[in-house]
């Protein structure tokens, strides 16, 4: 049974930096494409980061290009998402995201950007 569990997240100041992470298990990990996803209050869910399974092609949405970065290590079955320059708008929960023709998602973490 494939089980994602993101942490990492918290309060941060306008400016601040924070770095998720999403460790997976019950699935063989390097096989699969990893997103983070994020919903704010009232919004729809949107893709933040795409990665594929050996890490070597990464995709951002335009609001984090140049300020988040995705990353994995395929021997700790864990995807990261480094946050730098965080805005008030980031503020949102972040979600992990795999797929197989069935959708797994972790239960996501709260990041919070404020002064």
């Amino acid at each position: 049974q494939v089980q994602l569990v993101e942490s990492g997240g918290g309060l941060v100041q306008p400016g601040g930096s924070l770095r998720l992470s999403c460790a997976a298990s019950g699935l063989i990990f390097s096989n699969y494409r990893m997103k983070w996803y994020r919903q704010a209050p009232g919004k729809e869910r949107e893709l933040v980061a795409v990665i594929t399974g050996t890490g070597g092609f990464t995709n951002y949405a335009d609001f984090v290009k140049g300020r988040f970065t995705i990353s994995r290590d395929n021997a700790k079955n864990t995807v990261y998402l480094q946050m730098n320059s965080l805005k008030p708008e980031d503020t949102a929960v972040y979600y992990c995201n795999t797929n197989n023709g069935r959708s797994y998602w972790g239960q996501g973490t709260q990041v919070t950007v404020s002064s």
